[in-house]
């Protein structure tokens, strides 16, 4: 049951209409993709896009993606070379972002761009987000659906309790698939490279292109290029503690695999711990499963009776790419200064 003034409601043509009349009025509205919520609004109105950084209290400087039903449409604002065109046809719709360069009669804000000659750009693979887009006709700016520096959102109660009124409706479709944002691969320059990693990888891209493609994790303080390059990102308000071989007292567990050789400095097991400060994201060691809990668990063990979250090790392979790479900036963001 969505709180008072949360106007959440579930996928129906009725809701996508409604949508698409909020979006082409400036109204932000809450979107469900494959990867995570969208907080989505016209992306040719540069006071809608601020509305968005204005909900979200999104640094400027850091770009949003916008979503389009098709390559075809995404043409009317990108340069698309023949390896943008590869790559759309295959992976498009899918959880991946391409930086392509602004055609000189691109319309979208350039917000959007934070002032870059670039544009963030892609698909979605999820049958709601796509009708909405062909139903209102417009390009759609939809960065993820929190408060900036939090948890990402994968449930529309997250959205609803982080967003709540904020926005005029929440199009509710449960869970996303991924649980993950989309990858990002910078097609601007010369040597294609991901600017932030996702359930896409390098190397399925390199395939396609037939040429190395390398990883760049961006930490570069203000000269952001991509979503999710912000170093202080996806942040816990307590601390997060990477690669834990024991759990500290007082501290809540995130788990990855089996946890019979895990113990509470001491004294004691970590399999005992109450199932508020034990979240495990794959016991099976599963790297799809583990990225789609990922944001969810860590919100469910940011509770201020915990000092701190110890997470286990990650590896480094694959979706582990992606996953160890939020759980970085959210070690990052939570530490207190």
């Amino acid at each position: 049951m969505a709180a008072s003034g949360v106007n959440l409601k579930a996928v129906s043509p009725d809701s996508l209409r409604e949508a698409a009349d909020l979006l082409r009025a400036g109204r932000l509205v809450v979107i469900p993709t494959e990867t995570v919520y969208g907080l989505g609004a016209n992306a040719l109105d540069g006071e809608a896009i601020a509305r968005i950084f204005e909900a979200k209290g999104r640094p400027r400087f850091n770009p949003l993606i916008v979503h389009v039903p098709d390559a075809a449409a995404a043409q009317q604002y990108v340069t698309m070379d023949a390896r943008a065109r590869a790559v759309a046809a295959a992976f498009w719709p899918g959880p991946l972002t391409m930086i392509l360069p602004r055609r000189a009669d691109c319309a979208i804000s350039d917000l959007c761009s934070a002032g870059l000659p670039t544009l963030a750009i892609r698909v979605p693979a999820h049958p709601a987000a796509l009708t909405l887009l062909r139903e209102s006709g417009l390009p759609v700016a939809a960065p993820s659906a929190n408060v900036s520096g939090q948890v990402s959102a994968t449930t529309p109660q997250h959205v609803a309790e982080g967003l709540g009124t904020k926005v005029s409706l929440i199009l509710a479709a449960g869970p996303c698939d991924v649980g993950l944002e989309s990858t990002v691969l910078d097609l601007s320059r010369d040597q294609p490279v991901v600017l932030r990693p996702g359930a896409i990888t390098a190397e399925q891209i390199a395939d396609v292109l037939e040429c190395d493609v390398g990883y760049d994790f961006g930490d570069h303080g203000q000269d952001v290029k991509s979503p999710g390059q912000l170093l202080k990102h996806y942040a816990p308000s307590i601390p997060v503690r990477l690669n834990a071989v024991d759990v500290a007292p007082g501290e809540a567990l995130l788990a990855f695999g089996a946890i019979r050789f895990m113990g509470i400095k001491g004294g004691g097991h970590a399999k005992d711990l109450p199932e508020t400060a034990l979240k495990n994201m794959s016991e099976t060691g599963d790297l799809h499963q583990a990225a789609s809990n990922l944001f969810r668990m860590l919100r469910e063990l940011d509770r201020p009776e915990h000092t701190g979250i110890a997470v286990m090790n990650i590896p480094d392979q694959g979706l582990g790419i992606a996953i160890n790479d939020r759980l970085k900036r959210a070690a990052a963001g939570s530490q207190k200064s």
